[in-house]
């Protein structure tokens, strides 16, 4: 991935609400190059066909947004997972650019399907005049302790960091067991921890923000020149507590 994308961790921010952000607007030449960063991310998995549409009104967000980003996929195994982590270096690129960005989940949109792919969610955009208007400190941001989601005591500097990866309602559905030459990262549900979400909507968004985490833990990886190789599997039940998502085998 984009290297650059790691120091963006530390300024983006949910911009539950586009106020204050001045009079700046996302121009033309902007919202081409949107287009032309995302066919370049590398995806989570090869085979799944995924497209954007960039549109500045039929959708039911109201957060006083300029545009939203709508993510349409092709629907296989682990494409919610595809989605996140392909969606998490869009929202990083864009912040890069000055561009607040909101992972907005409970919206509807008119067109649900786009060149037979299915929508999946969207991402409401705005442009800032100035980037003291995002995250100063992200290390305030309330997110479980350290030992909720990291077992083991290796590789903790990147585990502080990546604690701090942006999910649905703050739920945070992951669990990772570290040993010096290896990580496994398990999608974790506990019962009542789903904020204002739907039950029916739990393991859908928690899908999707599994594949926001492991977008921020290669970030973390590669900007600590650690190389490995990556395997990620299916889930073999979803209702069970903990499913193993994704394996790093540190070489």
């Amino acid at each position: 991935m984009n290297k650059e994308l790691y120091e963006m961790i530390f300024k983006r921010k949910s911009f539950h609400l586009f106020r204050n952000i001045g009079n700046e607007h996302i121009t033309d030449n902007e919202l081409n190059d949107i287009e032309e960063q995302f066919s370049k991310f590398k995806p989570l998995i090869n085979d799944i066909s995924v497209k954007i549409k960039i549109v500045k009104d039929s959708t039911t967000c109201r957060r006083g947004q300029e545009y939203c980003i709508l993510f349409y996929s092709e629907k296989k195994d682990n494409y919610l997972q595809n989605i996140g982590y392909l969606g998490e270096q869009l929202d990083l690129y864009l912040v890069s650019k000055n561009i607040g960005t909101l992972w907005f989940g409970i919206g509807k949109v008119e067109q649900k399907q786009l060149d037979g792919l299915e929508f999946v969610i969207m991402i409401a955009i705005a442009k800032v005049d100035s980037p003291d208007k995002f995250r100063k400190d992200m290390f305030k941001s309330k997110r479980k302790e350290l030992k909720e989601i990291w077992n083991g005591d290796n590789y903790l500097s990147i585990a502080n960091i990546v604690r701090y990866t942006p999910s649905a309602c703050n739920t945070q559905p992951w669990i990772v067991e570290s040993s010096s030459n290896e990580l496994k990262v398990y999608r974790y549900k506990k019962e009542g921890k789903r904020g204002i979400m739907p039950k029916d909507k739990v393991l859908y968004y928690n899908q999707i923000d599994i594949g926001i985490f492991l977008c921020f833990l290669e970030l973390c990886l590669e900007n600590n020149s650690i190389k490995y190789e990556r395997n990620v599997y299916v889930e073999e039940n979803h209702e069970n507590e903990k499913n193993l998502t994704a394996t790093y085998k540190i070489i």
